[in-house]
């Protein structure tokens, strides 16, 4: 058989195709493709946050000249949800959050469907309102969805009930006795953070047609078969009667792994029997988008005078708004990232999805990695501080390493973090720091580590040699602007098969052409669609070689595919071109294709451990060690971060480019999580900050220059050894501005963002140890009530 690819051959710093176009403004999105012939849709939308529905009477807009339908619950009865199906369409006998759905108009102008919408006359009665998670537990609440045990259950096992949508758990060993040692301290903290808007250039959009008895939505979704399963759920038809299509994407962050809008536009298309156009405005797009989600932490850790973590106990709570959304789904992320890190003895988890009458959150790049690992890492350095030991060496004593336990009891593999917070070191020995810089202000610095994955999930592709020597990859890939489908995908096939990744087309998503997919986000477009790529393509290859060594009577482990030929390895020039090779292919057996599938394998958790988790060990686990200085302004609690440096886990960086790219990117996200970006939910129980005046992003004086370092080597079962990177640059910041700020100024950060109004506080000792006593470490036994 032929040799084997050497990995590096895949490796180069590949332009975007796509690039240009997108500069200059030739790229469509789906937000360009609605035309003069389509209707126009509104959603009309709860005014309150929560309310008995008396009567929705629409006559007045029905009568209206221009609109063509109102649609509303009894049109698309269904409910979805991840876990547990408790998330209608619209709002049917209650209202549960202010944005809700009631109702969608569909007009043969955006003018006329708004004015019928105004039209539309919302009969309510108003009930108690749970804001946030505290009002929500306390004993006696209302409960915000009262048939909460008749939703269909999805996936069996988590404990529920109350206002808890879902409770995910890990228990490993004997917390119990190990807080009960006389050689331990116990450092005990509580640590809070806000929500954060994913603002993607692109707003939610959808243009559907009901045709031939499918419905065909296209639209701007990182998750084609999401959107096509829940579309079918919601309007109670099979989901091959559903057809997605998805032009390129401008922008997700996560906001798009959820279906919301699509159907509304599908419901329509039918009752019109046109196509209907609906995207949000900008203003709806910050009201009702899915946040990452506001959390509280209680975490306490039973430590040695020499540094070992023996116990360790937390509780986090994920506030998922209205329903339970991606938050039951990413509850199982607790056990990764808050129990990630470090070599644990004993420990015990519980992550519980709230519900509270507001806007419904949902997943964000690096979902609650990115809050769990500030709480867990201003926790060490706190238990640093009350064990005396330097936090540096205490990560290098206590990361986990080869052989090492994970919170739910899967083994690692390889020496990753402890080699990784060793180059970190040489990277900041290698320049003087900033102190001299600061002049009155306070100096800060610190350092961080932390730990992702990737999810793996089900992918497919198809690859068609062309008779041109090209080749059309077919995958349900979404392009959202991360760049991974024009340059990793085409990276790895024209490798394999000896052609330029310029000569690789890459179909844009259609359910109908390609294979299910779980979607792009997770960091695992690289992974797992690169995967199924590579198995496609290897395939093609083989059925290559084997013609090519009968045409040139050469054994196919002697030949080579190169710049679109097939040679004899050390005889350059005596091949042929590839196309030559199809040409008798299709005279032999028809055109060359392949086909390739992947699915996560499955690393084994200890039995037992967790109860209620969608992922019980990880297959891929990328890691991470960030560092930054910084001046803190006594004055004003202005930060400037004076240096930033990350040493990234990335198993074989396949576009070393593109991948500091998405680091530089994800560094300056970040900055916005832990010092600018906050949203606060008003007495009305909307939220307060409905556009860029109010919210406020990074500028570019607010961001700076990554030193960046690539750490490759490390265990990884994807496609050349390759992660996802895409996602994990941002996990760290606000764990490590915040650290930094506090060696600053002297005082503990427990909460997010770091606005300088509340660093002012902290400077002047206005804010105590944070504590929140409807935090409990223990989890309920009776969630039923």
């Amino acid at each position: 058989m032929n040799a084997v690819l050497d990995p590096k051959s895949v490796v180069m710093d590949l332009p975007r195709r796509d690039a240009l176009d997108k500069l200059t403004g030739r790229t469509r999105y789906t937000i360009d493709n609605i035309g003069p012939d389509m209707l126009h849709a509104v959603i009309v939308r709860s005014e309150v946050a929560s309310a008995r529905i008396v009567e929705i009477d629409a006559s007045e807009a029905l009568a209206m000249k221009g609109v063509r339908a109102v649609v509303t619950y009894q049109d698309a009865p269904g409910l979805h949800g991840i876990g547990i199906a408790d998330h209608p369409l619209f709002a049917k006998d209650v209202i549960r959050f202010h944005g809700e759905p009631l109702a969608a108009i569909a007009a043969d102008t955006l003018e006329i469907a708004r004015a019928a919408a105004a039209a539309v006359v919302v009969k309510l009665e108003l009930l108690p309102k749970l804001l946030t998670m505290a009002e929500a537990l306390a004993e006696g609440a209302p409960l915000i969805h009262l048939d909460w045990q008749n939703y269909e259950v999805l996936k069996e096992g988590a404990p529920r009930g109350s206002n808890v949508a879902w409770e995910a758990r890990v228990l490993r060993g004997d917390p119990h006795a190990a807080f009960a040692r006389s050689d331990v301290t116990i450092v005990d903290d509580c640590f809070r953070v806000g929500r954060q808007s994913h603002v993607p250039f692109e707003p939610r959009c959808a243009i559907a047609r009901f045709e031939d008895g499918r419905f065909h939505i296209q639209c701007s979704t990182q998750v084609p078969w999401t959107v096509r399963n829940v579309t079918a759920k919601v309007l109670g038809v099979a989901s091959s009667r559903v057809r997605v299509t998805v032009p390129a994407v401008g922008g997700g962050f996560g906001l798009k792994f959820d279906c919301t809008i699509e159907p509304i536009a599908a419901v329509l298309a039918r009752k019109t029997g046109r196509t209907v156009s609906l995207f949000n405005s900008r203003e709806e797009e910050f009201l009702s988008c899915l946040c990452r989600e506001n959390a509280e932490v209680r975490i306490r850790s039973a430590v040695t005078a020499e540094g070992e973590i023996v116990g360790r106990e937390a509780t986090v709570l994920m506030d998922c708004g209205a329903y339970g959304g991606e938050q039951i789904f990413l509850s199982t992320m607790t056990a990764h990232t808050l129990g990630g890190n470090y070599r644990l003895g004993s420990v015990r988890l519980n992550s519980r999805a709230v519900y509270t009458n507001t806007p419904p959150n949902g997943a964000f790049r690096a979902c609650n990695g990115v809050y769990n690992t500030f709480f867990l890492e201003r926790h060490t350095d706190n238990i640093c501080a009350a064990i005396g030991m330097d936090p540096l060496d205490f990560r290098k004593r206590n990361v986990i390493g080869d052989g090492s336990l994970g919170a739910t009891g899967q083994v690692f593999r390889g020496d990753v973090l402890r080699p990784m917070l060793e180059q970190m070191e040489t990277l900041c020995a290698s320049t003087p720091d900033k102190r001299a810089d600061v002049g009155n202000r306070l100096y800060g610095r610190a350092t961080t580590v932390g730990t992702w994955f990737v999810f793996v999930g089900p992918s497919a592709a198809t690859i068609n040699l062309n008779a041109d020597g090209s080749a059309t990859l077919v995958t349900s890939g979404v392009e959202i602007g991360s760049g991974t489908m024009m340059q990793s995908l085409p990276q790895i096939v024209g490798a394999i098969l000896g052609i330029h990744p310029s000569d690789v087309i890459v179909k844009t998503a259609d359910t109908d052409a390609a294979g299910r997919d779980l979607g792009v986000g997770g960091g695992r477009t690289t992974v797992s669609i690169g995967a199924a790529s590579k198995m496609a393509a290897e395939k093609i290859r083989e059925q290559i070689l084997e013609i090519a060594s009968e045409m040139l009577q050469t054994p196919a482990s002697r030949l080579v595919l190169k710049d679109g030929r097939v040679e004899i390895d050390g005889r350059p020039g005596a091949g042929m071109a590839i196309t030559q090779v199809v040409q008798r292919a299709e005279e032999l057996y028809g055109p060359l294709s392949g086909t390739g599938n992947f699915t996560a394998p499955g690393v084994p958790a200890l039995p037992g451990c967790a109860a209620g988790h969608f992922i019980e060990a990880i297959d891929i686990p990328i890691f991470n060690v960030h560092d930054c200085e910084v001046a803190v302004d006594p004055d004003t609690g202005h930060v400037e971060i004076l240096s930033y440096k990350v040493v990234q886990d990335v198993g074989l960086a396949i576009n070393p480019r593109a991948v500091r790219s998405q680091i530089q990117g994800g560094v300056a996200q970040g900055i916005g999580y832990a010092l600018h970006e906050e949203i606060t939910i008003g007495d009305h129980g909307g939220m307060e900050q409905p556009g860029f005046e109010q919210y406020l992003l990074p500028l570019a004086q607010d961001v700076l220059p990554v030193e960046i370092v690539l750490y490759e080597g490390a265990p990884s079962i994807g496609p050349m050894g390759a992660k996802g990177a895409g996602e994990i640059p941002i996990m760290n910041v606000g764990a490590t501005i915040a650290c930094a700020v506090t060696r600053a100024i002297g005082h503990g950060v427990s909460e997010l963002p770091l606005t300088p109004p509340r660093i002012l506080n902290l400077i002047k000792g206005g804010e105590l140890k944070l504590d929140l006593p409807h935090v409990a470490l223990g989890w309920s036994t009776d969630l039923s009530s």
